[in-house]
């Protein structure tokens, strides 16, 4: 499966999600919701997954963390947040770029209507 195919199942269980529970809650309860129903539909999924820094060679730990990880290959960044920023796209992009990942999503559940606070970020190798 494509990224492209995961991002449209992600975005669609996000809606579902989001129509059921509202804008307005925390992070982690998106998070848990979302990590529920990607794997009801049988993707490999990991939470909080660990995201090293690479320097002269050396494997650090930095605390960077991605929330979700679809398949090995597509980045889920959640935010509950009045409006998203420069900085969380960037830290979106940080995460596919040290994962050498092509495409994720960063979704701010704190939105009325979801699809305003969707953004498809791209790694362009």
């Amino acid at each position: 499966m494509t990224e492209n195919e995961i991002s449209n199942i992600i975005i669609g269980l996000a809606i579902e999600i989001h129509r059921k529970l509202g804008p307005g809650l925390l992070e982690n309860v998106y998070k848990e919701c979302l990590f529920y129903k990607i794997t009801q539909r049988g993707f490999l999924v990991d939470k909080e997954k660990s995201m090293p820094l690479t320097f002269e060679e050396v494997q650090l730990d930095c605390g960077y963390r991605i929330d979700l990880l679809v398949e090995n290959k597509f980045i889920i960044e959640i935010k509950s947040v009045e409006s998203l920023s420069v900085n969380h796209l960037a830290q979106t992009l940080t995460y596919l770029r040290l994962g050498n990942y092509k495409l994720g999503l960063l979704i701010n559940f704190n939105e009325t209507l979801l699809k305003n606070g969707i953004r498809r970020v791209v790694n362009n190798l």
